[in-house]
């Protein structure tokens, strides 16, 4: 019977490899202090890796014998509005009530509220299957992720009511976005007005574009200062659907991902409670949201361009044209070696990104019990910075990979992959937004850039570097430091233009180039200790890094600052 953790080895070669893990795993069990107070704790390192792994092994017969085969019975038929309410398409109940069952949710929380105290590492491997399976439903089941904002920024009390129900299965939503402030989210005006009578506060407005919008807990972005129009009058909220006061008002007919409903919400007179200070929703909280969605959205992409690579490898091995199955044509062996290359790539730096986030979310966690030490301290910046450099790289490039990848897939296709009989056409739909949502890849390329002009991706990429490989990879790894040096001589190039405009100009060329020498370092790394696993697609993304290495240098040194005229009157 299919499994899509055990049919992917590359997944679980993404979990255990790095050395990180052991510091990961270290931290998150605080000396496995649970082992006396849960039977489910483990005991060690090992035991810890053990448990990861069988759960990871019921996610994946969930995801390949559940969540995949209802996949096109939701994409038909989708939720509905009903009397103000969201009513799922009916598979999508069976998919929640199989992820409940398997105990899939609250899985990074503390044991203590009812989780399973998994590291975000170990947490996005069962995002990424659940994506591959149904991006859509995807978007329900991992909002728990939601709940991470809470527990950093509520208080105990609210932890103890919120955090038990989220482990047992109850839904998420982030509401931020509204009809008027879509990326600039300072322009929000929900507003939130404290009743002193009633020692709770009232929420009022509208929000837009909501995914999963009916869910039992939201996170709401609203205004709590009266007379404010930035981000330092905006406060964050936890709205119960228990408590009443929010509607469905309707639920956007979308391109894809038609089993996650994208609702407009109306709040009237809506009883919430202050999540952490006034005035940091914005500037704080919000930002953390984010960044743990942004990751999701990279494991999402991950999930879909997985997929794809399996569809387009099972139509080209059965399809026969001219006399042979067309994977033996050069034409189309190469589009799939080139979305296996991409798929692989963006993995690696989709986990590199999550255990740089589990260090130093780990190192948070045991701050809020006792003093860190100057080396914790020190640890702590580190893999925040790192943290906020690749999780901009990870979001931007895997999404941008996953809708590559669906094309091509089609492409494998052909006339039947815009058919509705074959589930390519569903990924091409679904990966669209990817590149948009949490922050378009524009958005992404601008997070990126202080982490260009600073350093920060120079220096991962010197460490990268001075990393061993395979001796028969030597002039392989000699490709990828050229590469660097041109990424390199590219800020440089830019820096000394000293134009603001030109950097902006500049900008996605020069995140492209970073991502790009990134990965190829880690598909380097990744093929050394795995050749079997990664030789090939290392071999085929050097390549395909390469022109576009060159493709973006080439831009940044023949593009100067006179010439910015001609893409102005574009």
């Amino acid at each position: 019977m299919a499994n899509f953790y055990t049919d992917h080895p590359e997944i679980k070669f993404n979990l255990e490899s790095s050395p990180l893990m052991q510091r990961i795993v270290e931290l998150k069990e605080n000396g496995y202090a649970d082992k006396d107070s849960f039977d489910y704790a483990p005991e060690d390192y090992a035991d810890a890796i053990d448990s990861y792994n069988r759960v990871l092994e019921v996610a994946g017969d969930i995801t390949a014998n559940t969540i995949f085969p209802n996949s096109e019975d939701v994409d038909a038929e989708g939720p509905h509005c009903e009397d103000g309410r969201v009513r799922y398409a009916s598979k999508t109940y069976e998919n929640l009530e199989a992820t409940r069952k398997a105990g899939l949710n609250g899985v990074t929380m503390p044991r203590r509220f009812g989780g399973l105290n998994f590291p975000i590492t170990a947490y996005t491997a069962i995002n990424e299957m659940i994506a591959s399976a149904d991006a859509g439903f995807e978007n329900i089941w991992s909002l728990q992720d939601c709940i991470e904002t809470l527990y950093e920024f509520g208080d105990e009390d609210q932890r103890s009511r919120f955090i038990p129900r989220v482990c047992a299965g109850e839904t998420m939503s982030m509401d931020l976005t509204e009809p008027d402030a879509g990326s600039d989210l300072q322009r929000v005006m929900l507003k939130a007005t404290y009743s002193e009578e009633d020692k709770c506060w009232y929420l009022n407005g509208v929000k837009r574009f909501i995914t999963n919008g009916d869910s039992d807990i939201h996170l709401v972005l609203a205004r709590s200062e009266e007379g404010t129009h930035d981000g330092r009058g905006l406060s964050m909220f936890i709205y119960d659907k228990r408590d009443g006061g929010v509607n469905v008002r309707r639920i956007e007919n979308k391109l894809g991902i038609h089993g996650s409903p994208t609702c407009e919400l109306v709040y009237k007179n809506a009883k919430a409670e202050l999540c952490g200070r006034r005035k940091f929703g914005l500037i704080k909280y919000v930002m953390a949201l984010m960044n743990g969605a942004r990751l999701g959205i990279a494991a999402q992409s991950v999930g879909i361009s997985q997929m794809a690579y399996n569809e387009a490898l099972a139509y080209a091995k059965d399809r026969k044209q001219f006399g042979q199955a067309i994977v033996n044509f050069p034409a189309v062996y190469e589009m799939i070696s080139n979305i296996k290359a991409r798929l692989d790539a963006g993995r690696a730096l989709l986990y590199q990104t999550a255990r740089y986030v589990d260090i130093y979310k780990g190192l948070e966690d045991i701050e809020r019990t006792r003093k860190l030490t100057d080396e914790e301290k020190a640890e702590l910046k580190l893999y925040q910075k790192l943290a906020s450099a690749c999780t901009p790289l990870a979001k931007g490039m895997n999404s941008e990979y996953a809708n590559l990848n669906a094309y091509d897939s089609i492409q494998v296709h052909g006339g039947s992959g815009y058919m509705l009989e074959y589930a390519c056409q569903r990924l091409y739909r679904d990966a669209r937004i990817t590149s948009i949502y949490e922050g378009t890849t524009q958005l992404q390329t601008v997070a990126a850039l202080p982490h260009i002009t600073t350093g920060t991706y120079s220096q991962m990429l010197e460490e990268l570097e001075a990393g061993e490989v395979a001796a028969e990879y030597e002039s392989l790894k000699a490709r990828a430091k050229a590469m660097d040096a041109k990424f390199n001589e590219a800020i440089e190039t830019v820096k000394a233009a000293n134009n603001n405009e030109f950097t902006d100009l500049c900008s996605r060329h020069l995140y492209e180039l970073a991502a790009n020498c990134v990965m190829s370092q880690l598909m380097l790394r990744d093929a050394s200790k795995a050749p079997e696993l990664f030789e090939k697609s290392m071999k085929v993304y050097l390549n395909l890094a390469e022109a576009e290495v060159a493709k973006h240098y080439n831009f940044v040194k023949s593009v100067n600052v006179e010439a910015m005229e001609s893409y102005r009157k574009a």
